[in-house]
């Protein structure tokens, strides 16, 4: 059964840092493209990484340039979002996605979801 799992969310003061990591079972990630994309209360789903099969990225939020990276581990079947400089408006349920061929900033073009996990910038 093919599984994306995210974990690594939590509360985190402004300024502070966060790894989320979306971990794969039931297939190799090693050929795929994963998407990172967030979702605050009452807005839309939005892309925020993608990388690619060979380890390049598209940026897709402006909002996290410099801040944001994404990396994968392919030993490690997982992907990762590190996330510095955290600001309240990072605020929001973040999830992965997996894609065969390709980035897409379209949530529709990615065919498997985790269950996303919140992350939450406060003092």
């Amino acid at each position: 059964q093919l599984q994306l799992v995210e974990s690594g969310g939590g509360l985190v003061q402004p300024g502070g840092s966060l790894r989320l990591s979306c971990a794969a079972s039931g297939f190799a990630l090693d050929y795929s493209y994963i998407g990172w994309f967030r979702q605050a209360p009452g807005k839309e789903r939005e892309e925020i990484l993608c990388i690619t099969n060979t380890g390049g990225y598209t940026l897709y939020a402006d909002s996290v340039k410099g801040r944001f990276s994404i990396s994968r581990d392919n030993a490690k079947n997982t992907v990762y979002l590190q996330m510095n400089s955290l600001k309240p408006e990072d605020t929001a349920v973040y999830f992965c996605a997996v894609k065969a061929n390709g980035c897409s900033r379209s949530p529709d073009a990615y065919g498997y979801w985790g269950q996303g996990t919140q992350v939450t910038v406060s003092s």
